[in-house]
């Protein structure tokens, strides 16, 4: 049995326990009491009393156990029934059975709650979360693993069993017609990239296909996206938002927070394909953009074509700031989801000057990294979390902070 396969010997049916659902988990699932111990379960909201199927699996070499909901006995008023026919066995999405407002005021409550851990946020108030206007069908890139004989699907994260699918709710259109064109005929690979320009209608298939019978083009090196009716290109191994039209909202979010002057020089860290390197220079004197993947400066050089007030950096972000010379009036951080590296954040406390907008797509880091701005000398002016991803447990944050100086610090 390897490390994330369920147990399931000596049991010809199901082991079913009633739980009594308490407050929501950091992976989108309630916590419950079983066996004198808390659990995670899929598919309930917290105050509900259901019936679950329990899963017990070793996870880095200890006993796990966790549950999903397979009987409601007492319904939250804010559950309703899951479009999808997929919902359940595939975990791909966590919050199908909850009313799309509520789902905006959990992932708030996340927030909330992980800012709450440390006492140099305590004050801090979080905003309503942005919500989303397409609540399906808003995803621009799709990952499935290939199994049987060709078959796409999920593998679904508490019992590890593969899901075939053959159309997927969150996925834009043109990436489910992608999917009914490759079902059954992928068998040369394992795991398969869809991508997809909803605003350009440029796709992107990896890794490249050789079956004759896959009416599709595959193996392109990269994709074209507009936003803000700016072009991007954005390479295979390159991040880039998977939602379009809420990626240009945050944008505005994020140039709104900035309230520029176009005097400032500002620092772009984690800069990626220059998503908002592009999108803020036409408001400020100068950008310098940092980024340490190569593939991402390719695109970002050409992502900053007719621009002439942005400068590239090729580099860690803990190495560049520890080099930049010019003093920066803003600093945009959007670090992966492990967050901003300690030497980023002792580099702008050291620097103790102008504001800075961080993105995060993860409240625990995002927490962890803004106290330690906070006991430094920033101030946390605002915190905006947006939903990039309905249905999901998933949330972005805006968060933005000032410079109040080390006296501030101190206090």
């Amino acid at each position: 049995m390897d490390a994330e396969t369920p147990d399931t010997s000596d049991r010809s049916e199901p082991e079913l326990a009633r739980l009594s659902l308490q407050e929501m988990g950091p992976l989108g699932d309630t916590y419950a009491q079983f066996e004198d111990d808390t659990i995670n379960v899929f598919g309930g909201i917290p105050g509900e009393d259901v019936v679950a199927r329990i899963v017990r699996y070793r996870r880095r070499r200890k006993n796990h156990v966790s549950g999903l909901v397979t009987e409601v006995l007492n319904p939250s008023p804010h559950r309703v029934a899951p479009p999808c026919p997929y919902f359940g066995p595939c975990t791909g999405c966590q919050w199908q059975h909850i009313e799309y407002s509520h789902q905006l005021g959990l992932k708030r409550e996340a927030v909330e709650r992980q800012l709450g851990r440390f006492p140099s946020l305590e004050d801090v108030t979080v905003s309503p979360t942005m919500g989303c206007d397409e609540r399906f069908n808003y995803r621009n890139h799709a990952r499935f693993t290939v199994r049987r004989e060709g078959s796409l699907g999920y593998v679904n994260r508490i019992t590890r069993r593969f899901v075939r699918i053959d159309e997927c709710m969150l996925m834009a259109p043109w990436i489910n017609h992608a999917i009914e064109e490759l079902q059954d005929r992928c068998q040369e690979t394992t795991q398969l990239s869809i991508r997809c320009g909803v605003n350009t209608g440029d796709t992107l298939i990896q890794p490249t296909l050789r079956n004759p019978d896959i009416p599709l083009s595959s193996g392109q090196t990269h994709f074209r996206e507009e936003l803000s009716g700016r072009a991007f290109r954005v390479a295979s191994p390159s991040f880039f938002q998977v939602n379009t039209a809420q990626a240009e909202r945050l944008a505005e979010l994020v140039l709104g927070r900035l309230q520029l002057s176009g005097t400032e020089v500002l620092i772009d860290a984690y800069a990626g394909v220059g998503t908002f390197a592009a999108l803020v220079a036409p408001h400020v004197r100068k950008v310098i953009a940092v980024e340490e993947s190569a593939a991402a400066v390719r695109d970002a050089t050409v992502n900053m074509l007719g621009l002439n007030n942005v400068e590239l950096v090729e580099k860690k972000t803990e190495d560049a700031l520890a080099t930049i010379a010019e003093e920066p009036g803003a600093v945009i951080l959007d670090p992966p989801r492990a967050g901003c590296h300690p030497a980023v954040l002792e580099a702008l406390v050291r620097r103790g000057s102008g504001k800075v907008i961080y993105v995060s797509c993860d409240p625990e880091t995002l927490a962890r990294d803004l106290d330690i701005l906070v006991r430094g000398g920033f101030g946390v002016v605002a915190v905006d979390p947006v939903d990039m991803f309905p249905q999901t447990y998933h949330v972005e944050c805006v968060t933005t902070l000032q410079w109040r100086g080390f006296a501030a610090a101190s206090r």
